[in-house]
């Protein structure tokens, strides 16, 4: 009995067996002409349209552009910083010393050569005046004393030494004159106009050159001498750029090229400044040389020390460039979204987010019924996507944040590329091929 019931299970086991088999064979059978002809339709056109929705778009912040025309082709990069020549910058100093009785400017403002800046006043001053007075005076008394000693030596009255004495006499006081003369100069005082009763305390510092205020160190009441700062000026016109650049580079560098930058801290702004020197030893042990550019244009919010990146362009082509982030890799390949009006391949279709006219035809085939309403909304749907071909391009340089671009098919000018997002572009169209197979 026991061995009966064992073939009665076995004949029940095989025969399922060979009613699935055959009905497996026979949905295989149904559906292999359309797996073949997905195959072989990917195989000969492969997926390059993508499809984007408005709101697709919008939540991942694609944005569209055009090609632009860029300096970048045979460009050197390098770094550095602002300058101002030395002998366009001074420390404003007191020759003497005294005590700051006001200041006539502030940080920031703008002064001319010889402009008064600020007043200082010492009784010390008054003591040089009074020597200046009575040097002067002895003069006067000197002249007359050689005169006197000449003529009676000239008349065999007087002795030849007392004529040598007085004009030696007479020589050191006009020395001395000469000398007090200078020093009342320097002090800002004219000695033609020092007489008694008309004696000056105190003094003006005037600026040395044009420029701006850049620092005060003094303040009223401060004393200061010859080694006290008074304030800094800075003429920022003359600023130029001190390029660090290697020593591979440096052959190609020469006078009168272009170059452009832009702040560290400002990397918006662009300016452009022309090479004038190029040093000829190497900068502490960095194994790099200064170049000097003059900067050209707008130089508003340009400071002595600020760091700058610089772009120096080897010749004046200019090349279609675009934004870095535009390109997308794709097996050792380059590649933008151009917008277009072709319609996506039919085997992306299969992607629920893809769907054209014959994708609804599937889903019909597949799901059995499709309602009026349905479709009303697909059609409202599909007028409002985007389609995007993925177009191969070669990179050329890249720098400022754009890459010079070569197409292996041609873009129009004023084609639509996707120069933001592009990378979530190309994750749509993987998962549509994906989707395909």
């Amino acid at each position: 009995m026991k061995i009966k019931n064992n073939i009665i299970s076995g004949a029940l086991i095989l025969l399922f067996a060979v009613s699935c088999g055959k009905k497996e064979t026979g949905n295989q059978d149904t559906e292999k002409p359309e797996i073949e002809q997905s195959e072989e339709g990917h195989e000969e056109a492969p997926l390059t349209i993508a499809e984007l929705t408005d709101e697709q778009m919008k939540s991942v912040g694609v944005t569209l552009g055009t090609v632009e025309m860029k300096e970048l082709t045979s460009t050197i990069k390098a770094n550095g910083l602002l300058r101002v020549p030395n002998n366009k910058k001074a420390t404003v100093t007191s020759l003497y010393g005294g005590v700051i009785q006001t200041i006539k400017v502030q940080i920031g403002d703008f002064v001319r050569q010889g402009q008064v800046l600020a007043t200082i006043s010492n009784p010390e001053y008054i003591q040089l005046q009074e020597q200046y007075l009575t040097v002067n005076s002895r003069i006067s008394f000197a002249e007359q004393e050689y005169r006197r000693q000449k003529e009676l030596f000239d008349n065999d009255a007087g002795a030849k030494k007392n004529l040598q004495s007085s004009d030696a006499e007479l020589k050191s006081l006009r020395t001395q004159k000469a000398s007090l003369q200078k020093r009342l100069q320097l002090m800002g005082i004219s000695p033609g106009k020092v007489a008694n009763g008309n004696l000056r305390s105190g003094l003006v510092i005037t600026a040395p050159i044009s420029g701006t205020v850049s620092i005060i160190n003094a303040q009223i009441g401060s004393y200061v001498d010859v080694s006290s700062p008074v304030l800094d000026i800075i003429d920022n016109n003359s600023i130029h750029l001190d390029l660090q650049v290697f020593e591979k580079d440096l052959p190609k560098m020469k006078v009168g090229q272009i170059v452009h930058f832009k702040l560290t801290n400002n990397p918006e702004t662009e300016y452009d400044a022309k090479v004038y020197s190029i040093g000829s030893s190497f900068e502490n042990e960095s194994k790099t040389i200064s170049v000097h550019a003059n900067v050209t244009g707008i130089k508003t919010g340009l400071i002595d020390g600020m760091n700058i990146t610089g772009i120096v362009s080897l010749d004046k082509s200019t090349t279609p460039a675009i934004p870095n982030e535009a390109i997308v890799e794709a097996d050792g390949k380059y590649y933008v979204f151009v917008h277009t009006n072709k319609k996506a391949e039919e085997h992306a279709d299969k992607n629920g987010d893809d769907d054209h006219g014959h994708g609804r035809d599937e889903g019909e085939a597949e799901h059995g019924h499709a309602s009026e309403k349905e479709a009303g909304n697909h059609a409202k749907e599909q007028s409002k996507k985007m389609n995007f071909e993925k177009v191969e391009i070669v990179k050329g340089a890249s720098d400022l944040g754009y890459t010079a671009i070569t197409s292996v098919t041609p873009i129009s000018a004023d084609a639509k590329i996707v120069v933001k997002g592009a990378f979530f572009v190309n994750a749509k169209l993987s998962n549509s091929g994906d989707h395909g197979h």
